[in-house]
């Protein structure tokens, strides 16, 4: 069988990113232009910036991405993009590049839902995770707790019911003024302090037991900074983040194995930006271990924004002959369960 070669285009966000991947697994190039410095002044991403420093990267990101994986344009198999969730104007940036080359090289395109995208990471990393599985996906802008029953085949058990994980992370660590990105600077700080000098408070959710809140969580640091600021008392931050950490952490660890348990699934996997914190990557591995979980986590690479992922989980559907037209737009507010319809009654 001749080998199917995916250029995965990813958009999103603030990266710019392109990807060859043979057979859904082997990464034969994957680059990324960041923009992180160019957000950076501002302590966040800048829609309008982002976009046009998507149009200023992306061809020359491809036609890398070709390069360094030492095809030709016509060896290509399929071309695969974002089309949500994401920023309009960054996520029509990569559509519109997709759209013109799938009709120039007369190739088919493959439409791809960015949290599957995620999910796809563990089967570049982890030839060995194969459905059905649990997988969190935790990032800026998601938490979701899913059964992966098959390839493409997804049934969602829970979902954030306001901060996304990632974003309660940037949200503390700019009010403790790290700045941005947050999530790696308040990680960093973290080790510096005690997980256990706050215990702040989680929330449940009788209703949905495998749902997320962490707007609570956020509160509780921001009020307990202002608290010691107007007593006149030291702040230690790295004891803040560090506690932070652990009760954020903590919960999404806990959800996954109970999850995993419910369902006698023994197989754990993470993906997304807030996969790749090592105290997270650490508490699941050790609850996966006590409980005799297998556990698979993507490469640190692959966990931010890429377009290998993209083009991993093209490869599945591209074998279903799941298709778009050239009709096909961005999609920002796209939810996994409008492209799945697979959602847990």
């Amino acid at each position: 069988m001749k080998d199917v070669l995916i250029l995965g285009i990813e958009t999103s966000c603030d990266e710019t990113a392109a990807a060859v991947v043979k057979n859904g697994k082997e990464v034969l190039s994957n680059v990324i232009s960041s923009q992180v410095a160019l957000h950076a002044e501002f302590g966040g991403v800048v829609p309008e910036i982002a976009s046009r420093n998507h149009l200023e990267k992306i061809d020359e990101v491809i036609r890398l991405a070709v390069k360094e994986a030492g095809i030709s344009m016509q060896e290509l198999t399929a071309i695969a993009v974002t089309v949500g969730p994401g920023l309009v104007g960054a996520l029509l940036v990569g559509v519109s590049e997709a759209k013109a080359l799938a009709f120039a090289l007369g190739k088919p395109l493959v439409p791809v839902h960015h949290i599957e995208g995620h999910i796809a990471a563990n089967f570049i990393s982890n030839p060995e995770c194969e459905p059905p599985f649990v997988c969190l996906v935790a990032s800026g802008g998601h938490s979701h707790l899913l059964l992966v029953e098959d390839y493409g085949k997804i049934r969602i058990y829970g979902r954030t019911r306001d901060d996304a994980a990632g974003e309660a992370f940037d949200k503390v660590a700019r009010a403790v003024g790290l700045g941005y990105p947050g999530g790696p600077k308040l990680e960093k700080m973290a080790k510096e302090g005690n997980p256990h000098a706050y215990h702040f408070p989680t929330a449940k959710m009788e209703d949905a037991p495998y749902d997320f809140s962490f707007s609570g969580v956020k509160s509780a640091v921001l009020n307990e900074m202002n608290r010691k600021k107007m007593l006149g008392e030291e702040v230690r931050v790295a004891d803040l983040c560090a506690s932070f950490q652990e009760n954020v952490t903590e919960v999404l660890s806990e959800k996954a194995i109970a999850l995993c348990k419910e369902l006698h699934i023994n197989r754990l996997s993470i993906a997304g930006g807030v996969a790749a914190n090592g105290k997270l990557r650490e508490k699941m591995e050790e609850k996966a271990k006590q409980e005799g979980i297998e556990f698979f986590c993507p490469k640190l690479i692959l966990c931010t924004d890429n377009a290998a992922m993209i083009a991993a989980a093209a490869y599945h559907e591209w074998k279903k002959g799941n298709f778009a037209g050239h009709d096909v737009n961005a999609y920002p507010s796209l939810s996994l369960s409008e492209v799945k319809d697979e959602e847990k009654p």
